[in-house]
């Protein structure tokens, strides 16, 4: 019935609008209902008629495939290059392939809200099985992590070849001087909601999963927060495997291009500089050349500021720790964000998606030691002037290998869409606009206070490594703390949570800390990363995620029967109090509302809440 109904708002939609209408509706008709019977129905439906035109592609990087027939032929290459395994075909497939081999262990980082584990592989020359086993070879380690959005999925079928070619081919040596992690699905429920109907705007493979977990949550929205278990694994992963360099594979929306392989990481201006200089030194250009050599086209990774005029240039991202590589950067872990083209073939992706993680391993492996450095400087640099917030401005002008377009009025939508014609076209020295200015500035506390009562900030951060200890006896401190007014919620949830913004006060206080309060130093080689989760005015902080959200709600009042008086009193015993009042007469708005001048004494008055709108996290002066 669904596959009937899409026919034949298909059929009916093609023959609305004269760019299609050259394709005869006979042909239209056999396109759709010849397939019935085999998986590629929509596959070749949108690969013939909806999706932008494209060139035939051959590389160096075809000679990776191994026949069908071959003994240790992966599912994609079974199926012929098109279709990616399902959960189970792919576990089962990767256990023969470890319990075959001396250099392969496999462990579960935890389970997903379904209930499925979440596997990871560990390649070593030595086999280590534990990650004490592992750091005890002093070899740099790569973390390569597949389906945060299980839709794109290439990175598992480029990392199951990769191991098959390193364990029972001759890739060995690619393990001499580097440890690989290899998780190849990390949203393993949204990979089980799989079908030929995700994703439209994506060539293959023929049946993808979801974009979103069990829960509709967006792994890579969560670095920061945290609230998806996936996501909780990962990062514990992350802290007991210790990783050198992070490695997160996706397949990217938007505009056509000549790019198959497109990545990136964090800025020169953020918070790991020297990884940074790692990165654009021995990095890129390494495995840019590889992918070139191999036939592929690999770009930076990057978006039109405005899809359907590209002379408006391009946008230079600086991600925020929701994402991975906005989190890599906070954490001074070395983070890619790979983006492959969905217009381009799910096998030209997959065979692309080697040879860069092939090449990474090499290049690892001959920097290792400048990678660490990098790192350990990162770590260890401590900036005084934390920067918040960022501005957008002009970058150096790019040459963009681009995809020839036209504009033209949809009869459907009545507006200009965009054409793409398949058609190789250089824009040469397009504008650039990247947020890589900071904004917001703060100067680096010596320590965090958090009281004990909120318990999930604490959790959250207890999970993503920072240390912390309770007070053993209450301490007297000297203080700041912010004051909020004028809070902003989001009118609709995000992210299952509802987003505040507010104005904010620092205002010195001394106070005593209780038994039990949490205490955070910053001195320490994740207190970039505690900063951004606690200051307000951070994009990613705890508080604009709206965990401390309770604060804006007012619990006790006082009857206006019983303002009268209390009033009447205040400004008969405080003539400073009397003159205030006064000039706030003169507020004709203020002046005319009753509740608002009832408000006033009672906000004034000893009987207010002293905690109301104030952020319950203290930081040292």
């Amino acid at each position: 019935m669904r596959r009937a109904i899409l026919a034949s708002f298909i059929i009916n939609s093609l023959f609305s609008f004269a760019s299609v209408a050259e394709i005869p509706k006979q042909e239209v008709n056999e396109q759709i209902e010849k397939p019935h019977n085999t998986s590629l129905a929509a596959d070749t439906f949108i690969n013939d008629v909806i999706l932008p035109p494209i060139h035939p592609w051959q590389g160096q990087s075809e000679a990776l495939i191994l026949d069908a027939s071959a003994p240790w032929s992966t599912p994609f290459e079974q199926n012929g290059l098109t279709n990616s395994p399902n959960y189970h075909d792919t576990h089962q497939w990767l256990t023969k392939l470890v319990e075959n081999s001396d250099s392969l262990s496999q462990v579960s980082i935890g389970k997903s809200p379904q209930g499925r584990d979440i596997w990871m592989v560990v390649a070593s020359e030595s086999g280590a099985a534990t990650p004490e086993a592992l750091q005890e070879s002093n070899k740099p380690t790569v973390l390569v992590q597949a389906g945060i959005h299980s839709g794109e999925i290439d990175g598992k079928d480029a990392g199951m070849m990769l191991l098959r070619d390193i364990t029972q081919g001759d890739k060995q040596a690619l393990l001499d001087k580097v440890n690989l992690l290899f998780v190849p699905i990390l949203s393993v429920d949204g990979h089980e909601r799989s079908n030929e109907f995700n994703r439209v705007n994506q060539r293959g493979p023929v049946d993808m999963g979801w974009r979103t977990n069990a829960r509709n949550l967006n792994l890579n929205r969560d670095y920061a927060k945290l609230d998806t278990l996936e996501l909780q694994h990962m990062i514990r992963a992350i802290n007991v495997w210790q990783p050198d360099l992070y490695i997160d594979v996706h397949v990217t929306d938007g505009i056509d291009y000549q790019y198959d392989v497109t990545f990136g990481y964090n800025v020169k201006q953020g918070y790991s500089p020297a990884s940074f200089e790692w990165l654009e030194k021995y990095y890129r250009p390494e495995v840019e050349a590889a992918l070139s050599d191999n036939g592929h086209v690999p770009g930076p990774l990057v978006f039109a500021i405005d899809n359907t005029d590209l002379s408006k240039g391009l946008s230079y991202w600086n991600p925020s720790p929701r994402f991975s590589n906005g989190y890599g950067d906070a954490r001074h872990l070395p983070t890619i964000l790979i983006e492959n083209h969905s217009l381009k073939p799910f096998r030209q992706r997959v065979l692309g998606t080697y040879v860069m993680l092939e090449q990474t391993l090499k290049t690892v492996a001959t920097h290792g030691t400048k990678l660490k450095a990098a790192i350990y400087e990162d770590k260890y640099q401590r900036q005084q002037q934390i920067p918040l917030t960022w501005n957008t401005v002009e970058q150096a002008g790019w040459d963009f290998k681009g995809i020839g377009y036209s504009l033209e009025t949809s009869e459907i939508s009545g507006t200009e869409v965009v054409r793409w014609n398949g058609q190789p076209m250089l824009y040469p020295n397009l504008p650039v606009m990247g947020n890589t200015e900071a904004n917001i500035k703060t100067q680096r506390p010596k320590f965090y206070y958090i009281p004990a009562q909120w318990h999930q900030v604490i959790d959250r951060l207890s999970i993503h490594g920072v240390r912390m200890a309770p007070l053993t006896e209450a301490k007297t401190v000297k203080v700041s703390q912010y004051q909020f007014t004028e809070p902003k919620f989001n009118a609709k949830d995000y992210e299952g949570r509802q987003r505040v913004t507010a104005t904010s006060e620092k205002v010195k206080i001394e106070t005593t800390l209780p038994v039990g309060t949490i205490q955070i130093s910053t001195n320490q080689p994740l207190g970039d990363l505690a900063i951004l989760l606690l200051e307000p005015q951070s994009a990613d902080s705890f508080f604009q995620w709206g965990f401390f959200n309770s604060i804006f709600t007012r619990t006790e009042y006082i009857e206006d029967y019983a303002v009268e008086p209390l009033a009447a009193k205040m400004l008969a015993e405080d003539e400073t109090l009397a003159a205030e009042f006064r000039l706030a007469l003169e507020d004709e708005s203020f002046a005319n509302d009753s509740k608002a001048r009832l408000r006033w004494f009672y906000e004034r008055s000893p009987y207010f809440d002293e905690q109301y709108m104030k952020y319950p996290v203290l930081r040292s002066q």
